[in-house]
């Protein structure tokens, strides 16, 4: 939740990004939404990196892997279901009218074939963009549990799986408003971060018995946490029996679960960071006809020293969550601060790490 950079950019291009991105050598992966121009600053800043390799004297740097944000392609999506659901709304409030009025046509002996004729093919008419709004809706679930970290049987996603939900999901998504949602879930970038949770998981935890049945484990004491009834039951007898078999796999498995536990809340496949930022900083934004780049950098201040007021983060700042150790967080502080005294003690190792 740090707010690292806030330029007014001569632009939105490739070499711009490029450039604000070489700040920071030790990027490992970028999610982001599906605009070319930071599709193309990663390229370049890859292609940086790979012609930098080359330089004995110089520390190789591996490429940035890029991922895209699933945010945008969910929201997308509801939005077509939301308004196919609205449609279906309005074509069943005009057959409940059209009912009424046969209704009324019987009730004064009038000959009423003809109204009914016209309820008929409405509530034909409702049944149909019903029917269609069902519809939306089912497949932008599937999508939606195609991109989830966990499948609906409490094993871990990965591509393949992912893939061909998406393949078989994808094809009952017609017409022209579905254009954008297809495209973003045919973009292999989708599902990279599958590929980053599987790979760490390899790493963290070499057994692949192991590896199936903590996650599982971990799915399970979830659901069970957040059902009630029946699937309640079910989930507490499949944990008891994921934890035994975690217990016959290896005595030490807890520690296995705590690595996956690490690997899964930091598993990022969407930036809702940015979003909520964005969210956040519109508003005063909105009040000033000109920002400037003082402006973005005192509201950048501001941000960073700002503690949380509920939630996980509640008491800290982004500063302070990202690691930064400063002579005080408040932010009003720092600005009184002459900037020699403020080097100064930025640079002892105990204030700064």
């Amino acid at each position: 939740m740090t707010w690292l950079a806030g330029q007014r950019g001569p632009d939105r291009t490739g070499e711009t990004w490029c450039a604000l991105l070489e700040a920071w050598p030790s990027l490992e992966r970028v999610v982001s939404d599906a605009g070319t121009g930071l599709a193309r600053g990663v390229k370049l800043l890859n292609e940086a990196r790979a012609a930098a390799s080359t330089d004995p004297e110089q520390p190789p740097s591996e490429p940035v892997q890029s991922g895209l944000d699933v945010f945008h392609t969910a929201r997308e999506m509801q939005r077509i279901v939301s308004r196919r659901w609205a449609s279906a709304a309005t074509r069943l409030e005009t057959a409940s009218q059209a009912d009424e009025q046969v209704a009324k046509a019987k009730q004064h002996g009038i000959d009423a074939r003809g109204v009914a004729g016209r309820s008929r093919q409405a509530w034909r008419q409702a049944e149909r963009v019903f029917d269609q709004a069902l519809q939306a809706e089912t497949a932008m679930n599937r999508i939606k549990a195609a991109v989830a970290l966990w499948r609906p049987d409490g094993q871990l996603n990965d591509r393949a799986w992912a893939q061909r939900q998406i393949s078989d999901t994808i094809s009952e998504l017609g017409g022209q408003e579905w254009g954008k949602v297809r495209r973003l879930l045919q973009d292999p970038r989708t599902l990279n971060h599958l590929d980053w949770m599987q790979a760490q998981m390899a790493q963290a935890v070499p057994d692949p018995l192991l590896r199936e049945a903590v996650p599982r484990l971990r799915y399970w004491r979830a659901e069970m946490s957040r059902t009630h009834g029946a699937r309640q039951v079910h989930a507490t007898h499949l944990v008891v029996e994921s934890q035994m078999l975690c217990q016959r796999l290896c005595p030490e498995w807890t520690q296995a679960d705590t690595r996956v536990g690490h690997i899964m809340k930091h598993t990022v496949r969407a930036s809702s960071a940015v979003e909520c930022m964005t969210s956040v900083l519109r508003m005063p934004q909105a009040r000033h006809r000109h920002v400037s780049q003082e402006m973005l950098d005192l509201k950048r201040v501001f941000w960073n020293c700002r503690p949380f007021t509920h939630g996980k983060r509640y008491g800290a700042c982004p500063y302070q969550l990202l690691g930064l150790r400063l002579p005080t967080h408040d932010w009003w502080e720092l600005l009184q601060t002459e900037p020699e005294e403020l080097r100064q003690k930025l640079s002892t190792q105990e204030v700064a790490t």
